[in-house]
């Protein structure tokens, strides 16, 4: 890693900012009063459209919208460069609603920018709109899906991150958050990790309007211990009247001269405002305003003087072309057949390889690097890899934010069962409609005597869930080198399983993998019986083929390579071939695993009968050929389950 990237090291912040990292107010002119008076209208237009189309819904959080209006009004109208042309323009500035339930304001607020008719905004929650009750990149100006409180900041470190180290382009990302999301922990992780790397092109707005959904929150209006939170963690941080249009101006165009920090804004508002008896009272959250609509929108529009277009700032177009079709190992798999490998340390080899023949790959992980091998592109390739330390929802959120409108092609990597704390930011990647690719190391109890704190028997029933996704579980190092190309090239959400134990090398360097498409690696005109396995549990298959054949019985075996999609095809083709008997094995829990995955597929065909060999019960510490023993799962479990199917 370079030390740029590594401590995040800028200019001293001479000229614009301070070394502290503040900027001066030297070249500062507070916007002339049409200016300021166009920008209230707008903000007051975003109250009424928020409620019209929240009342037409009939559902929706019009109070959510209200007080973030006057900010939105601000940031897209005055602050915020971009084009209504091509909304996710490369070079334009992102803006990423982490409090999507206020997603009427925003669609408001580009409707009011010119990108669509106002009137569209009536649709707002039907079936047949995009316009949905959280935003999606159904619209082409949402990059991900949001909704889902206390993730919005990850995705914007992401790509503030791309623009300032990768990009190096002038593009600005905001992101605004409510007041009760930042009790979420996965914030928190967000705001070290974006100081940590200075990430001063990005400005996190905090929308304090001090209700939460029941009750208020913890904080209410005690603006002064956000501050300090903020300061904490390392952010240039301003506390601003969030209903004040002069003094947001006035922030915004500070915290975009700031140098060596990222900036945050705390802003004081009003649940409701403008609407009466309904500003600043409970019991309103998620609910249109009914019969108090017209008389909220009477109110609101008596304060509207003038009737001035808005629109953004002119985009600064410097963001690199880039290109990410068609990646490919900068060499092929060079292994020798039978030779041990751990697939874990295939990943970093291939990891690599596509690294160093696309600069647009990249690696994020959560300082297992030397475990899951992603520090060899490091090594390879040190501006390509960035650590995100031990926090997997942060890391998830920050790869999903990198590959958003195709800046990079991203793996993040930590040990498997540690991804599941983040399985909300994958499922909200699948709504993301994101291209980010994952690698879970250290799975099953075949990982040994670490224990089943570190043991991931879960993951493949985790990602197998998510719309979408593909999943590999690659069974040797050729096999799983060929994987990160074909994941580096796949749309939609990709994971990749790897092992800890070292196993033979199954295929010639050349094989061909395909999505989708299993390999039978074992066969005889006279196989009794098909055998499903992966990774550990394939080579103990094929040690239980071996002793098998001592006996007179003939087993075929089959790698399916992806889990999802599964090879139905020529699993049954093979069932069929070998007396309808299927035995699968797995080093995971039965639960949305090998053998679920294969009993659905062929449920249909009453010819056939599957038997699953799984971790049935949570494993304890031990060396990983007693675990394999002791939960059923070994050759000699295998061979005992065969025989018995016979």
């Amino acid at each position: 890693m370079s030390k740029r990237q590594k401590t995040g090291e800028e200019s001293d912040g001479s000229g614009a900012a301070g070394k502290d990292g503040v900027s001066t107010m030297a070249d500062y002119r507070k916007p002339d009063a049409k200016t300021l008076q166009t920008l209230k209208d707008a903000a007051n237009r975003l109250r009424i459209d928020s409620i019209k189309a929240t009342s037409a819904a009939k559902s929706g959080h019009p109070t959510s919208c209200c007080s973030a209006a006057d900010i939105m009004s601000v940031l897209f109208y005055n602050t915020m460069r971009y084009t209504i042309s091509e909304p996710r323009h490369p070079s334009s500035d992102r803006f990423v609603l982490s409090k999507g339930h206020a997603a009427p304001v925003l669609y408001a607020a580009w409707a009011q920018a010119g990108l669509f008719p106002t009137d569209d905004l009536l649709n707002l929650r039907k079936i047949d709109s995009d316009l949905e009750g959280h935003p999606t990149p159904r619209l082409n100006f949402i990059d991900v899906g949001t909704g889902s409180l206390g993730q919005g900041l990850s995705v914007a470190c992401g790509m503030a991150y791309t623009g300032k180290y990768w990009d190096k382009a002038s593009y600005r990302v905001y992101c605004m958050l409510g007041d009760g999301e930042t009790a979420e922990g996965s914030v928190w992780e967000a705001m070290a990790w974006a100081s940590h790397y200075k990430l001063d092109n990005l400005v996190a707005v905090f929308d304090v309007n001090r209700l939460g959904q029941s009750e208020p929150t913890a904080l209410q209006h005690e603006m002064d211990v956000y501050r300090k939170r903020a300061e904490a963690f390392g952010w240039n941080t301003y506390v601003v009247d969030g209903h004040d249009i002069e003094a947001i101006c006035r922030v915004l165009h500070e915290a975009n001269l700031v140098k060596g920090k990222p900036s945050c804004i705390v802003a004081k508002t009003y649940k409701g405002k403008g609407i009466p008896d309904v500003e600043d009272e409970l019991n309103f959250h998620g609910k249109a305003l009914g019969d108090r609509t017209d008389g909220a929108i009477k109110t609101i529009q008596a304060l509207i003087v003038g009737d001035n277009k808005v629109g953004p700032q002119p985009m600064v177009d410097d963001a690199p072309r880039v290109d990410l079709t068609n990646v490919k190992l900068s060499a092929p798999p060079n292994y020798n057949l039978g030779d041990k490998v751990a697939t874990r340390a295939a990943y970093g080899t291939g990891l690599a390889k596509l690294g160093q023949t696309c600069d647009r790959v990249v690696a994020f992980d959560a300082d297992v690097k030397n475990s899951t091998f992603s520090e060899k592109l490091m090594k390879a390739c040190p501006d390509q890899f960035v650590e995100c330390f031990i926090a997997e929802q942060n890391m998830v959120g920050v790869g999903i934010g990198a590959a958003t409108r195709d800046r990079a092609i991203v793996f993040c990597s930590s040990f498997a069962c540690f991804l599941s704390r983040a399985f909300d930011q994958i499922r909200m990647a699948a709504i993301s409609q994101s291209n980010v690719n994952l690698s879970g190391s250290h799975v099953g109890v075949s990982i040994g005597e670490d224990g089943p704190s570190q043991m991931a028997l879960e993951d493949l029933a985790m990602f197998r869930s998510i719309p979408g996704a593909t999943v590999f579980y690659p069974s040797d190092a050729v096999s799983c080198e060929w994987a990160l190309q074909l994941a580096a090239n796949k749309k939609g959400i990709c994971y990749i399983r790897t092992s800890r134990p070292a196993t033979p090398v199954l295929y010639k360097n050349d094989e061909v993998f395909e999505i989708g498409k299993a390999k039978v690696v074992r066969q005889s005109g006279s196989d009794q019986l098909t055998i499903i396995g992966a990774a550990v549990t394939l080579a103990e298959a094929m040690k239980a083929a071996d002793e098998l054949a001592k006996d007179g019985i003939n087993v075929r075996i089959i790698d399916p390579f992806t889990i999802k999609p599964l090879d139905v095809d020529t699993i049954r083709e093979n069932a069929q071939a070998t007396g309808g008997k299927v035995l699968t094995v797995e080093d995971h829990y039965p639960e949305g695993g090998i053998g679920e995955a294969v009993s659905a597929g062929l449920a249909e065909y009453k010819d056939i009968t599957v038997k699953s060999l799984a971790v049935r019960a949570v494993p304890r510490s031990g060396p990983p050929t007693v675990l394999l023993d002791m939960f059923g799962i070994s050759a000699k479990c295998i061979k005992d389950a065969v025989e018995k199917m016979l």
